[in-house]
């Protein structure tokens, strides 16, 4: 049998058949399209069964996704620094929760064994997936969060104002689980109606409520794995040998307290 399962030369990543710890780190060289390198630090946790993807722009703003794929969610976590120069000495957190997709994401057991041949290189992934626009129409309250997953008020407690998901999304976990019925998981949820209110680029009042634009760029994932065709006691077998690589961008439209809080969307 094989004990190790490792990429053919033209690979640059490969895949262990076992760890000794159920947390797993890689950090990797992000190049985006505007030529900036971050540096991403991705975790994964498989007693958890779920995945952080951590990364800080170069405005200084901290991004994190978190994939909790027991609960089927995956919540994105943005720290954006205050324009002192427009009298913002505060720094502002925001988190967006959306359902997971089946196959967006490699598993948390595969992502902990995940190593790089290379750690110094620049990657670039092979696939762009374009951009995805979700409208945040329910403020989660945080007093209720853990009917949709416990991750929401561990992540997302200095955003217990700022946490937003979609209606389509609650539903779409209440098919998937029998025991969260939609009623459960909209409870105390405050509705927001986005559409029906101004893009706070279009008005001129910074203290009214408006509807936010903020854009979420992940330059780098582990998207799916490849798999290579070898031989196993002379036998012809598949077996995985790497990973394919995504870009994914996602537009969140949501209903912010003022325009203030909203500085980017101009």
């Amino acid at each position: 049998m094989l004990t190790v399962i490792t990429a053919v030369c033209a690979c640059v990543w490969v895949l262990l058949s076992a760890v000794d710890s159920s947390l797993g780190q890689l950090v990797v060289n992000v190049k985006n399209k505007g030529g900036e390198v971050m540096r991403q630090e991705i975790q994964a946790n498989t007693s958890h069964d779920s995945i952080s993807l951590k990364f800080q722009k170069a405005d200084g703003t901290i991004i994190t996704q978190f994939i909790d794929f027991k609960n089927d969610i995956q919540i994105f976590k943005s720290l954006v620094l205050g324009e002192e120069e427009r009298g913002q000495n505060q720094y502002q957190i925001m988190c967006f929760v959306t359902k997971l997709m089946k196959n967006e994401f490699i598993s948390s057991d595969a992502m902990s064994k995940l190593r790089q041949k290379n750690p110094d290189a620049i990657r670039t992934p092979e696939n762009d997936k374009g951009h995805e626009t979700h409208g945040m129409d329910l403020q989660i309250q945080h007093s209720s969060s853990h009917n949709v997953s416990p991750a929401i008020s561990e992540l997302c407690h200095d955003a217990s104002d700022a946490t937003y998901t979609r209606d389509t999304d609650l539903r779409f976990l209440s098919l998937r689980s029998s025991d969260k019925p939609y009623s459960t998981l909209v409870s105390n949820a405050r509705r927001l109606i986005p559409h029906k209110q101004r893009r706070c680029k279009d008005t001129t009042d910074l203290q009214h409520h408006c509807t936010c634009r903020y854009e979420i760029c992940i330059g780098w994932y582990p998207c799916g794995l490849k798999y290579c065709r070898g031989k196993d006691n002379g036998k012809p077998t598949n077996y995985r040998c790497g990973i394919k690589t995504c870009r994914k961008c996602r537009i969140f439209d949501y209903v912010a307290k003022q325009k203030s809080s909203c500085l980017w969307d101009e």
